[in-house]
């Protein structure tokens, strides 16, 4: 059994995987309440999934880029209970997580998450092999300077308010948005990328993971 956690900005997210089906997922968005929302969330996820910390033999954690505060606070949970429970922790790049629900097409992908202060921050993704593999940095931008660097066809998901996707909808000819259900990242593919690295004994080592903060631009994503 894989615990996924997600805490990278206000939309967190926790998932039960067991590599065949998804025993529980949770998703919401907190206003600035990560510590005090995420482990109650856990004791109850666990409780509906009929699941024990005791089955948990695996922990995925979204390392970022994403705000300092609520970066810390999923880290530090994971960290515990993989030191305490001697269990793998594997560490997925959050803008990954959007790209993995995307479904694959011929145009290049970038995936956003806010970074506050009107910006996001982008990660560009090329259709290779039939995976979306990143490229690049991950950068910062505001949503009207993103609009302005799209000079040909490219699909576009992630955190997007209503005004962002407005504003991204203007440049009609080369933005394709996708579909806000399709921007949400969710927990249950956090954990089968996790699942996937776990299984081939590519882990992290958990006192030295550390996360990626929005306000680090140019910080590779490999």
């Amino acid at each position: 059994m894989l615990l996924a956690i997600d805490t990278s900005t206000a939309q967190v997210g926790l998932a039960l995987y067991d590599g065949n089906q998804i025993l529980g997922e949770m998703t919401w968005t907190t206003r600035q309440h990560h510590t005090t929302e995420l482990s109650p969330a856990l004791i109850g996820l666990l409780a509906r999934s009929g699941v024990t910390m005791d089955l948990v033999n695996a922990l995925g954690v979204a390392i970022g880029p994403g705000s300092f505060t609520s970066l810390r606070v999923g880290l530090a949970l994971v960290k515990g209970i993989a030191l305490a429970r001697h269990i793998p922790l594997i560490g997925i790049h959050t803008l990954d997580i959007i790209a993995a629900a995307q479904p694959l097409g011929e145009y290049p992908l970038i995936t956003v998450i806010q970074a506050g202060r009107k910006r996001v921050a982008i990660g560009e993704y090329d259709n290779i092999e039939n995976s979306w593999k990143f490229r690049g940095q991950i950068r910062g931008a505001t949503i009207d300077e993103l609009a302005e660097q799209i000079e040909s066809p490219t699909y576009i998901a992630g955190e997007l308010s209503t005004e962002d996707r407005n504003r991204l909808s203007r440049k009609k000819s080369n933005v394709i948005l996708a579909s806000p259900i399709n921007s949400v990242r969710r927990p249950s593919i956090l954990a089968d990328l996790a699942w996937a690295r776990w299984k081939n004994n590519d882990v992290d080592n958990a006192a030295a993971l550390a996360p990626i903060y929005l306000h680090v631009e140019g910080t590779p994503i490999s």
